[in-house]
């Protein structure tokens, strides 16, 4: 005859995961409830241990798991070098948290929303996403009260609008690095420097902008009106822009473009016009995109750290998904100006 029954094994609990471990309880239940407040090397421990007793998790902490948060990281207009640096940024920081990114664009000057607000926001959450990172955006109140009524939070990069105590930003110090580009042109002796600008209503183009004008008034300098242009951040504008300065009767020896991809269509205008950068004529850019380093010659610039900003931005999307208060509504990050091979002293221009 067949003996007693086996014994059921006893379930093992999450107090002895936890001693197995070498964490808290606490810890342990974060992890089964896909909180991102666990360092990735005790993640992978604890779950390990989870998925060696066969752990199932049940009721709200199943449901949870069922769909992962997620954070929708969203652009206006093409996808430049500007863009992946920040897209690199916003992955490393969400992958060890087993946070999915889902990157979305929309067409330039296109509506951020398509339909009614209420829509939009709702659909955004019943497809998983808690937080959207926004990229110099503009949302109107009526998409700021739809996404708070879904639940959904709002995070925006490089914000075109001054910072909103309503909405949670990451920036940079844009007039500190407008200062020091034209601080170091006057150190190497222009006088006649102009500004190429991107977007005329962004805040962080008027930040650069204002920038720039402080550092030549302080130094008694007058800038001509036509000395001041803005268009958009791109390749394009920087021919366009490049041009119409470097055609002037008396052209700049000197210009601070307001990105690198200006900078790079001021240098492709120059060389039409058989002039040498920095022989011809000196070009600092902003941002320390890749299109810096891959130059010729490489670009002076004014690094503004988007992969960083991209990586708080997440940090801070994941601190509001989880309930937690932040330090701050606006961030700005410490810019930096980077010496290479764009920028000399003047000589007498061809032109002038």
């Amino acid at each position: 005859m067949a003996g007693p029954s086996a014994r059921t094994r006893p379930r093992t609990t999450l107090a002895e995961v936890a001693s197995s471990a070498g964490v808290s309880v606490a810890t342990v239940s974060k992890v089964v409830n896909g909180r991102t407040d666990v360092a990735p090397e005790t993640r992978e421990r604890v779950q390990d241990l989870l998925d060696r007793i066969g752990y199932r998790p049940r009721g709200a902490a199943a449901r949870r798991l069922a769909v992962r948060p997620a954070i929708e990281l969203a652009f206006e207009g093409d996808l430049h070098a500007y863009s992946a640096e920040i897209i690199q940024g916003v992955v490393d920081a969400a992958a060890p948290t087993g946070t999915h990114v889902i990157v979305t664009r929309r067409p330039t000057g296109a509506p951020p929303v398509e339909g009614p607000p209420e829509d939009w926001a709702r659909d955004l959450a019943d497809s998983g996403v808690r937080a959207l990172i926004a990229v110099t955006s503009i949302m109107s109140d009526e998409q700021l009260a739809a996404l708070s009524r879904a639940g959904v939070h709002l995070v925006v990069i490089d914000p075109l609008e001054l910072p909103n105590v309503d909405v949670t930003s990451i920036g940079s110090t844009n007039f500190v690095g407008g200062l020091s580009a034209a601080q170091h042109l006057l150190d190497l002796g222009h006088r006649r420097i102009a500004f190429l600008g991107g977007h005329l209503g962004a805040a962080c183009n008027q930040a650069r902008m204002s920038g720039f004008r402080a550092a030549l008034e302080r130094a008694g300098i007058a800038v001509p009106v036509e000395y001041i242009r803005s268009a958009h951040f791109m390749y394009a504008d920087g021919v366009a822009g490049g041009a119409a300065l470097l055609d002037l009767p008396v052209p700049p020896t000197a210009i601070f473009a307001a990105s690198d991809e200006i900078a790079v269509g001021v240098m492709e205008a120059a060389r039409a016009r058989g002039l040498r950068v920095p022989e011809d004529l000196s070009v600092v850019g902003f941002d320390d995109t890749q299109l810096a380093r891959m130059s010729s010659p490489p670009l002076t610039t004014v690094r503004q750290p988007l992969t960083e900003m991209g990586r708080v931005a997440v940090r801070t999307a994941l601190r509001l998904i989880d309930g937690e208060s932040i330090d701050s509504h606006h961030v700005e990050l410490a810019t930096e100006l980077v010496l290479r091979e764009s920028t000399d002293r003047p000589t007498e221009h061809p032109s002038g």
